[in-house]
């Protein structure tokens, strides 16, 4: 039985659209822009200000303490008058479950919420934020649980020590019947208001002027919702773009020659290796000791902690080379209403010039030097087709673009780690982009690859130096010289018509038993 499943591209299309009644006609009868969000921006555009962007953060208490936890803290003591928060997806974990907000989010994040000193009292359908908090969808916001698998981890909560692994992986009775709790959480849900009130609602709360329609007014400590999935906002100057990576990361079909067939034995032989890898480990954590699980066993030099998350990655790893080799991936529905959505946005934006930068946030990261993602599937197909909007948006640009970078900023999460990125000369238009990966905010960490900070492609039958990173934090060390860094990180975008930017990861690093706290 799978852990866990995904949906497929069209049912998360298609069930969002069903939540936001997507093509209702009061949308286009009231001159609506279903994507425009309006922040109350006070700022003069060429003022300076500051915002925080967290992570992959969605878990609860994990061996009685909560890094997610300590991570928000040290945002609110060193970040307080960030004027709003992003999110770059995997909100909660580990199914976007309805019943894990409580836990894994209202309660790490009570200080930002209307009525946080009594958490316990906020639904998870219900929350209002005092402070701009704007997420987008992970790829475990829309996973689901099978439902023999859940009534099981239920029925043996009494038990777990005897399915240590599979249970101390936070799951419920269900999962987020395909992104619907995500959607109640955050969205403008509006599915559940009758026709009969639709209008009013829309005339309440749509009712900002953009250059596209009217936008939806976000009014901290009042109505704190989402217009759709994927979004644009305008602060300071900066056009931001939030863009859910989720319906356009499936892999690329293999090729239909004997390059294609090739990679296809490669494949099969990763997915066998990390099968039978899988079982070694879950086989060692079967043979821990009951009464000390956080300590190896004699002869292994691994504890429970680490050997969880060795599992979780590898069972990651398999996931995505069962989609790559499923022929069915070939064929699947890719978002294409969202990436030209995207085209026209930058093209309008980089028009417009009253702007003075750009800057986009999504869950799956196109340059990672995070062990597992850099040869992912999803890795290289959202490469591929944001590469395709850039080439085209900076063919239309072209004597407005001139030399400098499409886009100033790029932000995302999946990663589980803080890390900076500059491309090289890609030969596309993303070269010269500063590409920053924020998904350690509170699951479990993940190492640098061992290849080093230098990603290569082959272009032309060649391998060539596509991007380089600057900077990782995340998991390092063995044995007592074992560090976990978990991360937000705090952009303090500087005063002037040019826009200039300073990144600050702002770390909570746990070592020999203790936390220490430092802007990295």
């Amino acid at each position: 039985m799978k852990l866990v499943s995904d949906p497929t591209i069209a049912r998360k299309m298609a069930k969002m659209q069903e939540r936001m009644r997507w093509h209702h006609p009061l949308f286009q009868k009231l001159g609506i822009d279903r994507t425009q969000l309006v922040l109350d921006d006070r700022i003069e555009p060429e003022q300076g200000f500051t915002f925080c962007v967290l992570g992959d953060s969605g878990s609860g208490v994990r061996r009685r303490d909560s890094p997610q936890r300590r991570v928000a803290k040290l945002m609110l003591q060193t970040a307080p008058w960030a004027q709003f928060i992003l999110h770059t997806g995997d909100v909660v974990y580990l199914v976007g479950s309805s019943e894990q907000y409580p836990e894994n989010f209202i309660k790490p994040y009570r200080e930002l919420l209307v009525g946080g000193d009594f958490a316990k009292q906020i639904r998870y359908d219900s929350m209002i934020f005092n402070r701009p908090f704007l997420p987008v969808l992970g790829n475990h916001d829309y996973y689901d649980l099978p439902i023999g698998y859940g009534v099981l981890s239920q029925l043996l909560r009494p038990v777990r020590q005897a399915f240590r692994y599979y249970i101390d992986l936070d799951v419920g009775w269900h999962g987020s019947y395909q992104g619907d709790a995500y959607a109640k959480a955050f969205l403008d849900y509006l599915k559940d208001i009758p026709d009969s009130e639709l209008q009013q609602h829309l005339e309440r709360h749509y009712t900002a002027q953009t250059s596209t329609g009217k936008g939806l007014n976000y009014q901290p400590g009042k109505f704190t919702r989402l217009p759709n999935r994927y979004y644009r906002f305008r602060y300071g100057g900066i056009d931001f773009f939030a863009l859910d990576s989720n319906t356009f990361n499936a892999p690329l079909p293999l090729e239909a020659n004997e390059r294609g067939e090739l990679r296809r034995q490669q494949l099969l032989a990763d997915l066998e290796r990390l099968q039978a890898e899988r079982e070694e480990h879950l086989q060692i954590i079967h043979n821990l000791d009951p009464n000390n699980p956080t300590q190896p066993i004699p002869g292994e030099q691994e504890s429970l902690d680490e050997l969880l998350g060795k599992v979780e990655q590898i069972e990651e790893l398999i996931r995505d080379l069962e989609k790559q080799l499923d022929p069915n991936t070939a064929g699947e529905q890719i978002d294409y209403e969202q990436l030209e959505w995207l085209e026209r946005g930058l093209i309008e934006s980089w028009q417009d010039k009253t702007v003075r930068g750009r800057m986009i946030y999504f869950h799956h990261p196109p340059y990672v030097t995070e062990a597992t993602k850099w040869h992912q599937g999803q890795t290289l197909a959202v490469r591929h087709y944001l590469r395709g909007v850039f080439d085209r948006v900076a063919l239309a640009l072209k004597p407005l673009v001139d030399n400098r970078p499409l886009v100033d900023l790029v932000l995302s999460g999946h990663a589980h780690c803080f890390e900076y990125i500059e491309t090289l000369d890609t030969g596309h238009a993303d070269r010269g982009i500063k590409w920053v990966v924020c998904g350690g905010s509170g699951f479990s960490l993940r190492r640098q690859r061992q290849e080093g900070n230098v990603l290569q492609e082959r272009i032309d039958g060649k391998l060539q130096d596509v991007a380089v990173s600057h900077q990782f934090i995340g998991k390092t060390g063995r044995g007592t010289q074992k560090r976990h860094a978990y991360s937000f990180l705090q952009v303090e975008v500087l005063p002037g018509r040019d826009l200039k930017f300073n990144l600050k990861p702002q770390v909570a690093e746990y070592h020999q038993h203790q936390w220490q706290y430092y802007t990295s």
